[in-house]
């Protein structure tokens, strides 16, 4: 039986970011943890302009090629792992953007959110980011990496270098998609 498919999410764009680097980790972790096929989508690569669909993504007409095919990214997927910044108390626009995209291939999957920032941890872009998803029947897990003065985190190389707390709560995180992701295979099904 194939296992579900988790994509991770790269949300920063920005030159300079260390989205990358953080996903980095987050995705070997996560091909270390074993329970998920790991698929990988850096929206800076997407590339998808401010939306411009003519027509409600509830109602999948879609007519511009990149919307179909991140559609079909979203709807193949079964779980999410967005990595997302703080900016100015909240996610950054690329991630809204792509998550405005589509409506229904959203709907009943779990998803875990790795933040950061400065002080915060990005903690604040993680509550904004579950309203969103209460809104796209996406299921937060509860369960979250928070890392504080990201670049504090960077080796000389720039490659993120988690606390032992960090990945402690990778590993809670992932166990927790995990625990979700098959009844929500279920009630997708139904």
């Amino acid at each position: 039986m194939a296992k579900p498919v988790l994509r991770v999410i790269i949300g920063s764009t920005r030159p300079g970011r260390i989205g990358p680097s953080v996903a980095e980790w987050i995705i070997e972790r996560a091909r270390e943890h074993g329970g998920f096929d790991v698929e990988v989508t850096d929206l800076a690569e997407l590339n998808l302009p401010m939306y411009d669909e003519p027509n409600h993504p509830r109602l999948k007409k879609y007519v511009h090629q990149h919307t179909k095919d991140w559609s079909a990214l979203v709807e193949g997927s079964d779980a999410f792992i967005f990595v997302v910044p703080e900016y100015n108390y909240g996610f950054n626009a690329a991630t809204k953007n792509a998550i405005d995209y589509v409506f229904n291939e959203w709907a009943h999957k779990a998803a875990g959110i790795v933040s950061y920032g400065g002080v915060a941890a990005g903690t604040r872009s993680t509550q904004m980011l579950k309203q969103v998803f209460s809104a796209l029947k996406i299921v937060p897990v509860p369960e979250a990496v928070n890392i504080p003065f990201v670049a504090k985190h960077l080796d000389e190389d720039k490659r993120f270098k988690p606390t032992e707390e960090m990945e402690q709560a990778a590993t809670a995180m992932l166990d927790e998609l995990q625990k979700w992701t098959e009844p929500l295979q279920t009630l997708r099904a139904r």
